[in-house]
């Protein structure tokens, strides 16, 4: 699945993109149905009962559909790949989540005992995927999984893929398993708590409470579950962890070094690495990969495979250090050690709204005070960043907050 179709074999879409930019509704309806929409997807008619969709099904789900345009905008809008990294896991990973998800670990203990004894993936882990892909169930997108399908099963790039996610929630619906109005996500058709797409839904969710469904919008337990099984499924080893911060040695050489390229931790040892701490790095881990998320001058990481697992979820690795640094901050760690290489830190949620909230007070219409800094906030920055003489960029930075709070 994914936000993106190179992704799209990974499991969800563009939701951590929700919590940070501007989650705009779908423009649903500002859209008819052309007689070339109609037509496509009556096209798609045999195709799907090729793949198990019954007609009667193919018809009273794709009834009266219209195409929604705004999907085919957002396929080259990747926030993973074009915010700083700081910016990214500021947001994601902030006081408010972290206080969060310690209460959802204390409210869904049981189950999550259960699903760590089962899948041999521990609560925090879970969890920590349940925060970045929805808020914890707050953010679960509002398309329309079928419209946003079949609006990208006839138009743009990638049509193949998203006929084949269409299909398979077209199989959902048939089966029962999500009530046809509660099918909505994210605009690339992933949804639920944990935003899986509709095939690694088929391949991947579980019943969890044994009630006949795989229900991932409204059933916690299931989605918990699921992810779990998910993570197992992609390689997950109860007894590594993900990956830890390391301190580099002066002068180190880090060319060609990267998530994929493991060697043992005696290597790691043999070239200066210790851990961020300046204590040893212990020998019987196995092997990991370096990675330099903002180069050398950054935080510093070794991954173990349990960081491919939660990358595979997702490809980006801004995205698998995202999961993986509230995991641990959900086991009461600390922040990372080393400083990201920047002058200007990012923002974390309230701060974001107290950006907001001071843009309002200058005069800037900027819409909700929601701390998603869309395009109406950016523009608003920049007005201001040219007033205050600062690089004139749009972004939300320390810089900009704490002049605001000067007046």
């Amino acid at each position: 699945s994914s936000s993106e179709p190179s992704r799209s074999r990974n499991v969800r879409s563009i939701t951590p993109a929700l919590l940070l930019i501007a989650a705009l509704a779908p423009s649903a309806f500002a859209q008819s149905a052309s007689p070339d929409f109609t037509r496509c997807i009556e096209s798609l008619r045999g195709d799907a009962r090729a793949a198990r969709v019954q007609d009667e099904a193919f018809t009273r789900f794709t009834q009266g559909l219209v195409p929604d345009m705004s999907v085919v905008e957002k396929l080259d809008y990747q926030p993973e790949f074009r915010m700083p990294i700081w910016d990214y896991l500021a947001a994601l990973v902030d006081d408010e989540r972290v206080a969060d998800g310690q209460a959802q670990l204390a409210q869904h203990a049981e189950v999550l005992a259960k699903v760590a004894e089962r899948y041999g993936v521990d609560p925090a882990t879970v969890v920590a995927v349940w925060g970045v892909e929805s808020n914890f169930g707050r953010n679960f997108g509002n398309y329309p999984l079928v419209q946003a399908l079949g609006t990208l099963s006839c138009h743009g790039r990638r049509q193949a893929f998203f006929r084949g996610e269409l299909y398979s929630a077209l199989r959902i619906l048939q089966a029962g398993h999500i009530a046809p109005e509660r099918l909505v996500g994210s605009w690339a058709g992933a949804f639920g708590h944990t935003q899986f797409m509709p095939t690694t839904f088929e391949r991947l969710a579980v019943d969890f409470d044994g009630d006949g469904k795989r229900d991932l919008m409204d059933n916690t337990a299931d989605a918990l579950a699921s992810t779990a099984n998910f993570l197992k499924k992609a390689g997950w080893q109860s007894d590594q962890p993900w990956g830890f911060e390391v301190k580099l040695p002066e002068g180190f050489n880090a060319n060609g070094e990267g998530r994929r390229s493991k060697r043992p931790i005696g290597d790691w040892i043999a070239r200066g690495l210790t851990q961020v701490d300046g204590a040893p790095l212990s020998r019987d881990l196995g092997s990991a990969g370096l990675m330099l998320p903002a180069g050398p001058q950054g935080p510093a990481f070794l991954v173990f495979k349990n960081f491919d697992a939660i990358y595979s979820y997702n490809a980006a690795e801004s995205y698998g250090l995202a999961i993986a640094h509230l995991a641990d901050r959900l086991r009461g760690a600390g922040p990372f050690t080393t400083p990201w290489p920047t002058d200007d830190a990012g923002l974390s949620r309230a701060e974001r709204r107290e950006l907001q909230g001071l843009l309002v007070l200058r005069g800037h219409d900027i819409g909700a005070i929601d701390g998603a800094l869309g395009e109406k906030s950016r523009a608003a920055i920049r007005i201001e960043q040219a007033r205050l003489g600062q690089e004139v960029s749009g972004r939300g930075g320390q810089k900009i907050l704490r002049a605001l709070r000067g007046g």
